[in-house]
């Protein structure tokens, strides 16, 4: 059984995003088991509090779940054309301390996915994080791209994913993800 670990990088209630990450566990096929996170709870980086309380449980409880699956996927919103604060925050904090980086990131399969309602898509928050996990040591997976853009258009008023073809994509996308952390 393939382990994928979604994160959803929004803290919107109706967010595009995280509907995208429901979307993807429902469509993971056969051996592919895709798990939802979040990144609620986790409070602004601040090394003083580190030092002083050690990580947040919401912290430790993200980084144990990142470093037992077998592949992570990040689903990004595109906010100002960049990556969200938010969402780099707690990977900021996932990356604490130093010497566990190797833990939680080395050499784990990582994909990038986005949902935007502009027509671009997430192609510039996408292109954003590669640097970061670059830094981190992990190994992203180029198989394949996923921006969906006028994403209101694309989920209906509950947040499920009705533009067929999207569907598809993501289907694709999940699959061909899943088969690069199978081979390592």
């Amino acid at each position: 059984m393939t382990r994928l670990l979604g994160i959803s990088g929004s803290l919107r209630r109706g967010s595009f995003n995280t509907s995208l990450l429901r979307t993807a566990a429902e469509l993971a096929g056969d051996g592919v088991t895709l798990q939802a996170a979040g990144i609620h709870g986790i409070p602004l980086y601040d090394a003083d509090l580190e030092a002083e309380q050690g990580l947040p449980a919401a912290v430790v409880a993200l980084k144990d779940q990142v470093a037992a699956c077998d592949g992570l996927l990040l689903v990004t919103p595109e906010y100002n054309n960049g990556i969200p604060g938010v969402f780099k925050n707690a990977i900021d904090w996932l990356s604490r301390p130093n010497d566990d980086v190797k833990r939680v990131f080395g050499d784990r399969p990582v994909a990038v996915i986005g949902a935007s309602p502009s027509g671009f898509g997430t192609i510039l928050a996408q292109n954003a994080w590669w640097p970061v996990l670059r830094t981190l040591g992990t190994r992203p997976w180029f198989g394949g791209r996923l921006m969906l853009s006028r994403a209101g258009k694309a989920f209906d008023a509950d947040g499920q994913l009705v533009d067929e073809a999207a569907r598809e994509n993501l289907r694709v996308f999940v699959a061909g993800f899943a088969d690069f952390c199978r081979r390592g």
